[in-house]
C-alpha cells in the first residue's frame, strides 16, 4: 500500500494519498489546498485517483473537491454530500487495499475516519495531543464517545494521521494517544468536558503551542 500525508497549506492541513501499488488505483483524502502539487506528486507516483475522500464536510476538507474531480474523473466519497455516501462500517475498495470507515461524530456529526491496513485517518476527530473541537454539549458528548468506544479499541501499533498538523508531532499511534492525549486520558465525559473548557489554561499550565 501507498501512503502519503501532504502539507497542502490552510491552517496546517494534510491532504493524503492512499494507492494501491498493483494496480495503481489511489484515493486524495481531504485535498482543499494545493491541488495541483498533489495531483502533481499523484502524476510522479504513477496512479490514478478513483475517489476523493472527505473525512467532513468543512471547507478546509472539501475546498478542492470539484478541481480534482474534473482533472481526474475521480468521484467524491462522504459521509454526506458524496457521489458515494459513506456509512458507519462500510468497506471502500482501491485495487487491492480496502478503507475502512468508521463514523466519529463530534466535531461535526458527519465526521468520519479512515482505516487502512494499520493507518488510520482521523480528520478533525484526533490529532497529536488533542482532539477536534466542539461546544460543551451534545457534541462534545459524541466525540467522547466516538473517541473511546470506536478509536481507542483498535489496536495500539495503528499510526494515528491528522487532518491538521497541531500537535506536537504529525503523526502518532492508538498506544501513544493513551498515553500521551490529555483528553484520552480524561477518565469520564464530565472531566473530558471540563478539560475543553479550560484548554487555554491547561495549555499555558503544560507549555502547549
Amino acid at each position: 500500500m501507498i501512503c502519503e500525508q501532504i502539507k497542502c497549506g490552510g491552517d496546517r492541513n494534510f491532504a493524503y494519498i492512499i494507492g494501491d501499488e498493483g494496480s495503481r488505483d489511489a484515493v486524495l483524502i481531504d485535498p482543499a489546498y494545493g491541488v495541483q502539487d498533489i495531483l502533481a506528486r499523484v502524476n510522479e507516483l504513477g496512479l490514478k485517483i478513483t475517489y476523493v475522500v472527505n473525512t467532513h464536510g468543512h471547507g478546509d476538507h472539501s475546498g478542492g473537491n470539484a478541481e480534482v474531480c474534473a482533472k481526474t474523473g475521480a468521484q467524491v466519497a462522504a459521509y454526506s454530500g458524496g457521489d458515494l455516501d459513506l456509512k458507519d462500517g462500510d468497506t471502500l475498495t482501491v485495487g487491492s487495499v480496502d478503507l475502512s470507515i468508521i463514523h466519529t461524530p463530534g466535531h461535526t456529526p458527519d465526521s468520519i475516519c479512515i482505516l487502512a491496513e494499520d493507518k488510520l485517518i482521523t480528520g478533525d476527530t484526533l490529532f497529536v495531543g488533542k482532539v477536534g473541537g466542539t461546544g460543551f454539549g451534545q457534541d462534545a458528548e459524541d466525540e467522547y464517545y466516538s473517541i473511546h468506544n470506536k478509536l481507542m479499541c483498535l489496536d495500539d501499533g495503528i499510526e494515528v494521521l491528522p487532518g491538521h498538523d497541531v500537535g506536537v508531532r504529525p503523526v502518532s499511534t492508538i498506544g501513544d494517544k493513551k498515553k500521551e492525549n490529555p483528553f484520552v486520558l480524561r477518565p469520564d465525559l464530565e472531566s473530558f468536558i471540563e478539560l475543553k473548557q479550560n484548554w487555554a489554561q491547561y495549555k499555558e499550565e503544560h507549555g502547549i503551542a
